[in-house]
């Protein structure tokens, strides 16, 4: 299923979307009461209650204001550093990357986890907040994000996937100079509206994650093109390892890490300025696209 969020008469409701027909279901709980977020349509799913119905009335999709998929993580997003080979070796070559003793160091060992924390969450649609006399070198990453169903602690790579719920798209903005200045990540990732999500979660069954295109746009100009064949840490990976010593939880997202072609990679680089537009793709999800004010 493909599976939205949207702010319906001051309320937050789940849509089930039909593209092709441009439509899109509100999906009622068994009570015949809206559903009211995605994470109680996916406990309901984990914990085996009965299954969501279709209302019996339609939205055009031109109609629907779409908030983020989860709009409010229950706690921090999982995010992974140096993902992708070339992204790990232009980002040692900038100067910004204090993970690598040199650049012999780029490609990690193991994967490298940090988090966002969940009020830096924001929509399709909605716009990133230049951060005015805090940061001059913000910059975006797009990512594949991972929302888990099944919990678990110590998840073998054989079963993680079958702990995956569904999928969506997040730009994992970054405040480079404070990413550098503070020697780990957490305030330069996670500074308000610096985590654009959505616009939709497709369920697992819908998409092969293992080969998923995936591109970013700055005002037109296609700086980020790559796949999800070119991870360094594949998900079943990143799963076992997170799990293998913290529990994860039904609900939990785990951002996969962004490509080659981010702001700090070029020379100069170019980072995003008041007034840009940035919008990311993934095959079988769609378009996030936000600007920056």
């Amino acid at each position: 299923m493909k599976l939205a969020t949207i702010k319906n008469d001051g309320r937050e409701t789940v849509v089930e979307l039909d593209l092709a027909a441009g439509v899109a279901w509100p999906l009622m709980a068994a009570d015949q009461n809206p559903i009211p977020s995605l994470l109680k349509l996916l406990m309901d799913s984990v914990e085996g209650r009965a299954s969501a119905l279709r209302a019996s009335h339609s939205i055009a999709l031109t109609q629907l204001i779409f908030a983020a998929p989860i709009p409010r993580p229950t706690r921090n997003i999982f995010c992974v550093g140096k993902n992708y080979f070339e992204h790990a070796k232009e980002f040692a070559r900038s100067g910004y990357d204090t993970s690598a003793k040199n650049k012999d160091d780029a490609v990690p060992e193991f994967p490298i986890i940090f988090s966002k924390v969940p009020e830096c969450v924001i929509a399709d649609g909605e716009d990133i907040r230049y951060p005015l006399g805090l940061s001059d070198s913000v910059d975006y990453e797009a990512e594949l994000a991972v929302v888990i169903g099944k919990g678990g602690r110590g998840i073998a790579k054989a079963d993680a996937m079958s702990h995956v719920w569904g999928y969506t798209i997040i730009n994992d903005v970054t405040a480079r100079d404070l990413q550098s200045r503070h020697r780990q990540w957490l305030i330069g990732k996670s500074l308000d509206t610096f985590g654009p999500m959505g616009p939709i979660l497709v369920t697992a069954d819908e998409v092969d994650p293992l080969d998923m295109g995936i591109r970013c746009w700055v005002n037109g100009e296609l700086r980020q093109e790559s796949n999800t064949r070119d991870l360094i840490f594949d998900i079943p990976t990143l799963i076992e390892s997170l799990s293998a010593g913290i529990t994860l939880q039904p609900g939990d997202i785990i951002a996969t890490g962004t490509p080659a072609g981010v702001g700090i990679g070029f020379n100069p680089p170019k980072f995003l300025k008041p007034g840009d537009q940035v919008t990311v793709e993934i095959d079988g999800i769609g378009k996030l696209t936000n600007h920056i004010r």
